[in-house]
């Protein structure tokens, strides 16, 4: 049987990230991709120029519409505007003993816009995190949920180490932010793991966090160990990038990451 993903995020209405971004990933990488959508954004590469959430009571229908028909063998959760859709996802969850969860904190976008409130983090940590199998925030999100200021590998592990011990899952730390290399730091059972990545100089970056958590939840669906998980979804990225794909029209570059693997599910 074909196995299943399901993400959970917001919709970006250029195609490059969120739930467009995750649902190509996930296809691209051998997986059924389902959505349930928390917020419509009016987006592109250059940034957000409006968010409209979803009612809680519509978003818990997504996701029972979801679990009491196509069971999905991992979920990956991207951008959560607000405390309520939080708890409901949390609940749902919970109720239907979802497995293989891949937490992407979405606050920020690439373009540099905010993406949920300030009060939304501390729900986020208290209700949604403990269910997590694997968090994948990036070094400025590590930073803000951490309270630690990294600024090189060590503040890295550091910060991965608290998120872990806090909330009972794997933390991966994302390098790619940073202006040296496109490390990748992987912290669980007490121990760390450095995924070794170039740095690659691409305008196209819109969609690269979503897409790289979307990979891992293909992965874990197809039942790769963690570990394995994280390094196909990490090879699947660079071969993106590496491949310089571009629209060639509008003013902001905009990434194809799912074309990657478009022979795949021919």
């Amino acid at each position: 049987m074909m196995k299943t993903a399901l993400t959970i995020a917001g919709s970006d209405s250029s195609g490059g990230a969120g739930i467009q971004a995750d649902m190509k990933t996930m296809t691209a990488n051998g997986v059924y991709a389902m959505s349930a959508i928390t917020a419509l954004t009016a987006q592109n590469t250059t940034g957000v120029m409006s968010i409209m959430e979803v009612s809680k009571e519509f978003l818990e229908q997504q996701l029972d519409s979801i679990f009491t028909d196509i069971y999905p063998d991992a979920v990956k959760i991207g951008m959560v505007p607000s405390p309520d859709l939080i708890r409901a996802i949390a609940d749902k969850l919970e109720y239907y003993h979802a497995k293989n969860i891949v937490i992407d904190p979405v606050m920020i976008a690439t373009s540099g816009s905010r993406l949920i409130r300030e009060e939304t983090i501390n729900i986020m940590k208290d209700k949604l995190f403990p269910h997590g199998a694997l968090l994948t925030p990036n070094l400025w999100e590590a930073s803000v949920l951490s309270g630690i200021t990294i600024r090189d590998e060590m503040d890295m592990v550091r910060a991965a180490e608290l998120l872990s011990k806090e909330y009972g899952c794997a933390v991966l730390c994302k390098g790619g932010h940073s202006e040296k290399n496109a490390n990748d730091l992987l912290y669980y059972d007490k121990k760390y793991r450095w995924f070794i990545g170039e740095r690659i100089h691409n305008l196209n970056t819109h969609g690269t966090g979503c897409t790289l958590s979307s990979a891992i939840a293909a992965e874990l669906a197809k039942g790769k160990d963690l570990e394995e998980a994280i390094q196909l979804a990490k090879e699947y990225v660079t071969g993106a990038l590496e491949a310089m794909l571009d629209l060639g029209k509008g003013n902001g570059p905009l990434n194809h990451m799912w074309n990657i693997k478009q022979e795949d599910i021919l």
